[in-house]
């Protein structure tokens, strides 16, 4: 047996003490909803308390996803570095209680943004299953709370981040975007958009212009209403002495009285001073009738117009989803209900919605998005997680809900889920494993199938992402799945689009032959010029399961006739399709155009569009 060597005297020697895990989460305090919305019975703001991923935040506040940059570029000041409190039992006490001085303490407002940011993030990455990178490749969010004198506030990928405005109120003091819970949730879904779905921001149909004003309003919206402290209040009717009731009567609980109270209660009780950015667009979508043939009017083409559509779709079903949801708690015949268990049930349904709908990005086309696609997209995705929906039937109010407003599932399966993706998909020649997240591999298997899957020749074709997810559902069902995205992209002469039947607009048409006449008489044309293209785009989602199988293909055809010549006519109309000497181009779409529009009320002007 061999010697036992004999360890120095001045060895290290490793620690083996246990070391204590560091928390996971930590709460902060934030305005519930906006400054001007009042504790019942007081003049203090209503707070509330979020539990946010925790982390050791260095003066900015800077954390590991988001930077806090507190710079006015109307001034070109720096307003310094923010240092947040270690806990939530070390903030002032002015934060925790209201008080009307917070308005004004940028410190506050740093942390109001910080903590909001990180709590959506969370969110997507909960409902997703898996880390969510920024678009623009880095790792940190830049956050300018105080960004520009402007009443508007917007997401901007070449900035790397939110800027959020400041605007002088009719009190003469000042009024912070940043302040305004749904406004700074709106902006970072948008950023989160544009990082899981790269092509949204290209110019596409009517539909895809207004899914990115209108998921970002659903996603604030929800996020405030699964906030207790806010349903509460607006449930609660005042009294003479400021108090509560512990019981509302059933006949407050109906749909229409929720939608009262809820809905529009909210946006009644939206500080004034941001009616014009966002009080004013949640009233038009709560007081928008159900009305099947709005999608097809002048009006509603506008981009945010357009928008209000889903929003008052996705909150419709959601009001009633809740009432329904009460009436089948208690018993038949039952009068009355617990103001707070209510609340709850309301809260809860807010957050399952956001859950679901966020999950339905994985399940979407990559480009030439339409709502009844969307529709189709949050039906499969909590179906495959949470199939167990009897208690609050999610799936069918919102099914009903959208149906109101003329939007049916895209996929005619069972329920309006994607259909299974074909059968005889081949795997001979790639390996699963680095399918999970090797773009190569991915093409590799669209390359072998790109006959089944209807992959176009002649197109260039890309696969954009690969992400492997686990996601698990209130009932604690876990799901592995590994989520691909690819497009195609084709320019093509007028001959090859009629060939195809892809049908242009008449007015472009003469235009390209215009434009093509002027060229060849100034002399720009080149000899190798020929004749003008246009360009198409399409693209498809894989979803394959833990075991590598490709359960659904979610794509739209590049050459697809029907929707491409509605895009083009779409896109044409709307100035943003240009015709060229040598090829069209697509103008690019500026979120913070979207924004001001809105904040001007831009319905008055509908020819501006966006």
């Amino acid at each position: 047996m061999p010697k036992r060597e004999k360890r120095s005297a001045d060895a290290p020697v490793q620690e083996t003490a246990a070391v204590a895990p560091l928390p996971a989460t930590r709460q902060m305090t934030i305005i519930a909803q906006d400054p001007g919305v009042k504790a019942r019975g007081s003049k203090r703001i209503l707070m509330a308390r979020i539990s946010i991923p925790a982390e050791e935040l260095i003066a900015g506040p800077i954390g590991y996803r988001v930077q806090v940059i507190d710079y006015d570029s109307t001034t070109r000041r720096f307003n310094g570095s923010h240092e947040l409190p270690l806990s939530i039992d070390k903030e002032p006490s002015a934060w925790q209680n209201g008080d009307s001085r917070i308005v004004n303490d940028y410190r506050f407002h740093a942390q109001n943004a910080y903590a909001l940011v990180m709590k959506t993030l969370a969110r997507f990455e909960f409902a997703l299953g898996r880390r969510v990178g920024w678009s623009f490749g880095t790792h940190q969010l830049k956050v300018a709370p105080h960004g520009m004198l402007d009443a508007n506030a917007f997401y901007s990928p070449n900035e790397e981040g939110l800027v959020f405005g400041y605007f002088e109120g009719s009190n003469g003091g000042n009024v912070y975007t940043c302040l305004s819970h749904d406004i700074v949730v709106h902006e970072t879904t948008h950023a989160l958009i544009d990082a899981l779905r790269e092509r949204y921001m290209d110019p596409s149909s009517p539909d895809q212009s207004a899914f990115h004003e209108g998921f970002a309003d659903v996603i604030a919206l929800l996020s405030v209403f699964s906030q207790r402290e806010l349903v509460y209040q607006l449930l609660s009717p005042s009294t003479s002495n400021g108090s509560s009731p512990a019981l509302l009567p059933s006949k407050d609980l109906t749909v229409e009285a929720l939608k009262k109270s809820a809905l529009f209660g909210l946006a009644n009780e939206m500080g004034q001073e941001l009616s014009g950015i966002r009080g004013e667009a949640l009233r038009h979508s709560t007081t928008l009738d159900a009305d099947a043939k709005l999608l097809n009017t002048p009006e509603f083409l506008e981009a945010h117009r357009r928008g209000e559509i889903f929003v008052a779709a996705v909150m419709n079903g959601f009001i009633s989803a809740w009432a329904a949801r009460i009436s089948k708690s208690g018993i038949p015949g039952q009068e009355k209900y617990p103001i707070g268990r209510v609340a709850e049930e309301g809260a809860d349904i807010a957050d399952a919605l956001a859950t679901m709908w966020i999950r339905a990005l994985d399940y979407m086309p990559p480009v030439h998005l339409e709502f009844s696609d969307a529709l189709s997209a949050a039906i499969t995705a909590d179906l495959e997680v949470r199939p167990d929906d009897s208690r609050f039937d999610l799936r069918a109010h919102m099914t009903a809900s959208f149906r109101a407003y003329g939007i049916k599932p895209a996929s005619s399966a069972p329920q309006g889920i994607w259909k299974p993706a074909p059968a005889g998909v081949r795997f001979d020649r790639v390996r699963f494993e680095s399918m999970r997240t090797d773009k190569d591999e991915v093409f590799r298997f669209i390359w072998d199938n790109r006959k089944i899957l209807n992959l176009r020749e002649g197109a260039y074709s890309e696969v954009l992402s690969v992400r492997p997810c686990i996601r698990i559902g209130i009932d604690g069902f876990v799901l592995r799945e590994t989520v691909a995205e690819y497009y195609q992209v084709a320019r093509l002469t007028p001959d090859e689009l009629k060939r195809r039947g892809i049908k242009l607009p008449k007015d472009y048409i003469e235009e390209l032959k215009r434009n093509s006449r002027l060229a060849d008489e100034d002399g720009s044309r080149d000899d190798g010029d020929s004749e003008a293209t246009t360009p198409l785009y399409g693209g498809g989602v894989l979803v394959f399961d833990e075991y590598g199988r490709l359960k659904y293909h979610v794509s739209n055809d590049v050459f697809g006739a029907e929707r491409q010549t509605r895009r083009l006519q779409y896109l044409w109309e709307s100035g943003l399709l240009e015709a060229g000497k040598a090829m069209s181009r697509l103008r690019s779409a500026r979120l913070s155009t979207i924004h001001r529009l809105r904040a001007i009320d831009a319905r008055r002007f509908p020819a501006e569009g966006w």
